[in-house]
């Protein structure tokens, strides 16, 4: 006959490893072509990443400057939504589309919600499509 062992169900730590600056200024490219297909302005982009909207422009010109760890996030999350929406939908019109669509979920487009300008709003959007594509 077997006997029982216990199972350890203490939670392991957890340490995310920081987000170098090499894989941020890949971020930041990607992300000015996603707001491009996002077809936002760049008062909207700027306010995404809380950053004054000159800056952003010199950003998007390829000039980027030092990228902290807020901006870091933002970036992170942005593209964890962008990443979200191509695994929810087929067709990347949709993907590209869903930001200024009503939602229901939000009451108004998620990218309204997005322009909140907090991290947390960003956060939001991607704790919800992440509960929609079954990620919990």
């Amino acid at each position: 006959m077997m006997s029982l062992q216990p199972l350890e169900t203490k939670a392991q730590a957890f340490t995310a490893d920081p987000i170098t600056d090499a894989e941020a200024g890949a971020m930041l490219r990607a992300v000015v072509n996603l707001f491009a297909k996002w077809q936002i302005t760049d008062e909207e982009a700027a306010t995404l990443l809380d950053l004054p909207v000159r800056t952003y422009r010199r950003w998007k010109a390829g000039q980027p400057g030092r990228l902290d760890r807020d901006t870091k996030a933002r970036l992170s999350n942005i593209i964890g939504i962008h990443k979200a929406l191509r695994l929810i939908f087929v067709d990347t019109a949709r993907v590209y589309a869903w930001v200024k669509a009503p939602n229901a979920a939000f009451g108004q487009p998620a990218l309204h919600v997005m322009l909140g300008g907090e991290l947390t709003d960003l956060m939001r959007v991607r704790r919800y499509l992440d509960a929609e594509r079954g990620a919990w």
